[in-house]
């Protein structure tokens, strides 16, 4: 079993679904590297898209999406036809094929069931796809029915995934996001109906009022509907960044060693009925892609978290979207009126971001098997990127600090976290973290 460790759980520390992190990003990364990043992307390149929709029909208060109110048609529409826009420039400059299409926000289905649809129509012929690319679409189960399930399902949609957070009705009141089981039950039903079979469930820990019984009560029901796959989120109380969070009695959370052990009951439970750990909060049926490219040792990381497509760019699409490339981390124009304003002026909508030099992706490349694989070969990392192994010389204290509590091996250049280590990954990731400096900053508590 993993160890407790209060001092290493409370320790914040970055997520990584991008090393440089977007706490890193600036403005002196804008529409012109976004342009140049987007034409370099050579013809054939697997590219995955990332479709963001900042609506949301009702706000929930532990959210840390860029969302806001749904709001009238008429605004809605705004949106689409910017995005729609935007897609065409990017099409216009970008050789790649499109292999996945992600929609995510907010809640995608805060827009109506056709304007979804005919959006995901407008991508597939706009840009070079393969026959059949994978549609994901984030979905909000409290807004959604059977007729919404069967125009995403003639749209193509492949995979839906279900923000479920907790089946307990305490806790649901405390983060003011009220979901029965039985809605979500026939959600399931009605997707499967329609022929939408790969389902993933977001579910929660560490939330007000939370305890192991509403955890496991939580899990039991979740994996009685069969998700493919089920990703476990700690939630990270932020109201100083998310005032959103205000509403939530800071009292009422749980403390580090209950999160811990909230952590660690779930990845018992889900293990023992089937499901294989990816990462550090994933799990997976066997037969699931996601877990077979982690067997394969191709498991990915990217602002959608772990991830089993090819490594390409990922381009992101919509106010507030990152798009991830092997020089660049670019992010569009937060604030919608914004965002419309750059496009309608013929400007890319990317404002803020990175360049990723040679240093750079040498270490995200270690910090990404790191967290991937849970074990990481420098020499073999450092040679890839055409560097000696010395290259990680000063990440080696700190990885010796853990390694001194049995939290990790080392084997001259060779990593592998420990079964006692394995909560603490996140840690591990920020010894090649040349940006890290040991402050709170923006991030969550390790577990």
């Amino acid at each position: 079993m993993a160890s407790f460790l209060a001092d290493l759980a409370a320790r914040p520390a970055p997520r990584y679904t991008s090393y440089p992190t977007a706490a890193e990003f600036g403005p002196s990364v804008g529409a012109a590297a976004q342009g140049e990043a987007l034409a370099a992307v050579a013809p054939g390149t697997p590219v995955a898209l990332y479709v963001h929709v900042p609506y949301c029909q009702a706000i929930c208060w532990y959210c840390g999406c860029n969302t806001g109110p749904a709001g009238k048609p008429e605004r809605q529409a705004r949106y689409l036809d910017t995005l729609k826009r935007e897609a065409g420039m990017v099409a216009a400059r970008m050789r790649g094929r499109v292999v996945s299409i992600h929609f995510g926000g907010g809640s995608p289905n805060a827009l109506r069931a056709k304007d979804l649809a005919a959006l995901i129509g407008f991508l597939r012929t706009t840009f070079d796809s393969v026959e059949r690319p994978e549609i994901a679409v984030e979905l909000d189960p409290r807004f959604f029915d059977a007729a919404y399930a069967a125009a995403l399902a003639a749209a193509g949609v492949t995979r839906a995934c279900l923000g479920v957070q907790t089946f307990a009705a305490d806790v649901q009141q405390r983060i003011g996001r009220i979901q029965p089981y039985w809605r979500v039950a026939e959600v399931v039903r009605g997707l499967r109906y329609a022929g939408i079979r790969h389902l993933t469930f977001d579910l929660m820990y560490g939330l007000p009022g939370q305890g192991p019984d509403d955890v496991a009560g939580t899990i039991e029901q979740a994996v009685g509907l069969h998700p493919d796959r089920i990703a476990m989120f700690g939630y990270a109380h932020m109201p100083a960044l998310l005032p959103r969070q205000r509403a939530i009695d800071a009292a009422a959370l749980p403390d580090t060693a209950a999160r811990f052990a909230q952590s660690e009951l779930a990845r018992v439970m889900l293990i023992e009925r089937g499901y294989d750990a990816i990462g550090f909060d994933h799990y997976a049926r066997p037969a699931d892609s996601l877990s077979q490219a982690a067997a394969r040792g191709v498991l990915r990381r990217n602002f959608q978290g772990f991830t089993d497509e090819p490594g390409g760019a990922v381009i992101g699409l919509g106010a507030s979207a990152i798009s991830q490339y092997d020089g660049l981390l670019v992010q569009n124009e937060k604030h919608e009126q914004n965002y419309r304003a750059r496009i309608e002026g013929g400007m890319l909508a990317g404002c803020r971001g990175i360049a990723r030099g040679a240093d750079e992706r040498m270490r995200g490349d270690a910090i990404e098997r790191l967290l991937c694989d849970g074990r990481v070969d420098l020499a073999e990392v450092a040679g890839r990127h055409g560097r000696p192994a010395a290259a990680f010389a000063t990440a080696l204290p700190q990885i010796d600090g853990l390694a001194a509590r049995a939290l990790l091996d080392r084997d001259g250049w060779a990593i592998a976290m420990t079964e006692a280590g394995r909560p603490y990954v996140r840690l591990a990731a920020a010894a090649f973290d040349a940006w890290r400096d040991g402050s709170a900053g923006r991030f969550s508590q390790a577990v």
